[in-house]
């Protein structure tokens, strides 16, 4: 498939947010237990909602890019039934009000006690505006994967490891994006929030090592044999049947060679999971230029991973279109 950058930058940086969201509410839902000192609630859950509240933001604006007629963009909810696309379009817009309503939570220091749990834990508006955006961060995640991973005759996708991987590593950015905010915003966390980070990331690299393992060993189900009705061992397509490209040359196939996707696997390998790994570790003790170095080295290799990710899904129509000319 046609990698679009629109939706490589919607995909990464909403994956980003929702990861930074999870982070804060974890680090609220330990402190509460006690199991971690209390941060400034104004500096890093407010401050830090807005981070993710901006990231969103960028996410839906370049995802309007990809769109031939933004104004209709309204549309795309109608189809909640039945489409993943417009439930993603429904848990968005949802999610983001509860981000912002979570950092005002926080930033206006409004902590009334409503109700107080078995264990004598006080419950305040900001805990249940985490534990809803938390359900709608998981929604988001399974809306934005199962959008590709439905589509069940690109096989490359066509998986649970989808979700999995859109979930570990969405979760692994936002960790680590959190450990350098922590850096800046509350130090006493850090070494928590890289930990979390490291683990996500090692858990991400054996979902992705697992896809791709799984993807190097399909095997098509259609052949030109079977796509035209000819048994002949030896069939070669010549032409199209016209000079130029078309829609079909464009949109479903990358148009690079062989060695650009070697080259693309292997950079966001290296700067998806080890190189970010090491720079967490050497960061954990409050090394804020460690840790944003490790988020931007990641982030970096997840824009290559995700269009790695659609690149590699081989749309069967290709069949027909081996050669332009």
């Amino acid at each position: 498939m046609h990698p679009a950058f629109s939706v490589i930058f919607l995909t990464t940086l909403i994956g980003a947010a929702q990861g930074l969201f999870l982070a804060l509410f974890t680090a609220q839902s330990y402190a509460a237990f006690k199991l971690l000192p209390q941060p400034d609630a104004h500096a890093f859950y407010g401050q830090g909602s807005l981070l993710a509240l901006v990231l969103l933001v960028a996410g839906l604006v370049a995802s309007f890019f990809h769109l031939g007629h933004p104004e209709r963009a309204w549309r795309t909810a109608t189809k909640w039934r039945t489409s993943w696309l417009s439930r993603e379009v429904i848990v968005l817009p949802a999610f983001m009000g509860v981000v912002f309503l979570y950092g005002l939570a926080h930033w206006l220091n409004w902590h009334p006690v409503l109700m107080t749990l078995p264990g004598g834990l006080p419950v305040d508006p900001s805990a249940i505006l985490g534990v809803a955006g938390t359900v709608l961060a998981f929604a988001l995640f399974v809306c934005t994967a199962m959008i590709y991973a439905c589509i069940k005759f690109l096989a490359e996708w066509h998986s649970p490891l989808t979700v999995i991987n859109y979930i570990l590593l969405g979760g692994a950015s936002g960790f680590t994006l959190a450990a350098a905010f922590a850096a800046a915003t509350a130090p006493e966390l850090v070494g928590f929030l890289a930990g979390w980070a490291a683990i996500i990331t090692l858990l991400g690299l054996l979902g992705r090592a697992a896809s791709l393992y799984r993807n190097a060993r399909l095997k098509p189900k259609s052949t030109l044999q079977t796509a035209i009705g000819i048994k002949h061992p030896k069939i070669v397509q010549k032409t199209q049947g016209f000079m130029g490209g078309s829609f079909n040359t464009r949109e479903f196939f990358h148009g690079q060679p062989v060695a650009v996707l070697r080259g693309v696997k292997w950079f966001f390998l290296l700067a998806v999971f080890p190189v970010p790994l090491l720079l967490l570790f050497s960061g954990m003790h409050g090394g804020i230029g460690l840790l944003a170095a490790a988020f931007a080295v990641q982030y970096a290799g997840l824009l290559a991973e995700r269009w790695y990710f659609f690149a590699q899904a081989n749309h069967p129509q290709n069949l027909y279109y081996q050669s332009i000319a």
